[in-house]
């Protein structure tokens, strides 16, 4: 039997509204053995998100991931976004794939023009340039024509876009189905398929149908 690949990622959480997504997909990879050690960036106006949408307020900045995943997360590191020399600055940090989830456009246009100037950007930045999978959740819309420009930026340069749309297919019942199955294409995205996850087998014809 061959021996299990652990992988190290990179979450990041940013202010556009989502927090659930970016709950729901800790608690998937603090639960996949698959995962050696997940590094948490959030950035300030996404720590007022989960405080509005989650009623998460830690007292002490530490005790976040747990919150989050209603678990002792230990395999997460929940490191400050001003803190521009941690580990995920640089590429030789070993990581192997990061989501921004949920993705505002203030942070997709500062990972499109590569203002880094924070450590969310910045470990987007490393992402791109070492060719790792660099998956951005965006929850904006109408979208303007800046928003699109930088959503064609990023994509040209390896990220891929990934708007927090909700799918239908799997008739889902429950938001919580609507969260789960968009997370779960977020990490096949990221190269951990999750066996929860609804495929899509086909449907009969219309002929076929009425048989």
């Amino acid at each position: 039997m061959s021996e299990l690949v652990r992988k190290t990622v990179t979450i990041g959480v940013t202010g556009a509204s989502g927090a659930v997504y970016a709950q729901t997909i800790l608690r998937a990879l603090d639960a996949d053995p698959r995962i050696e050690r997940v590094h948490l960036v959030v950035t300030d106006a996404g720590m007022r998100l989960l405080s509005t949408e989650l009623g998460i307020v830690p007292q002490e900045t530490r005790r976040l991931p747990g919150m989050l995943t209603g678990t002792r997360a230990e395999k997460f590191d929940f490191l400050p976004n001003k803190d521009v020399g941690a580990s995920i600055a640089s590429g030789s940090a070993p990581v192997d794939c990061m989501a921004v989830i949920p993705c505002s456009a203030g942070t997709l246009a500062a990972i499109a023009t590569g203002q880094s100037d924070d450590l969310l950007s910045r470990a987007a930045d490393v992402c791109l340039k070492e060719n790792r999978r660099l998956v951005l959740c965006l929850r904006e819309t109408p979208l303007n024509r800046i928003h699109l420009e930088n959503m064609l930026r990023v994509a040209q340069a390896g990220a891929v876009v990934m708007p927090a749309m909700p799918s239908f297919y799997h008739q889902p019942v429950t938001i919580d189905d609507l969260v789960a199955q968009y997370v779960f294409r977020v990490l096949a995205q990221m190269d951990l398929p999750q066996a929860e996850q609804y495929h899509w087998r086909g449907s009969p014809s219309a002929k076929n149908a009425k048989a």
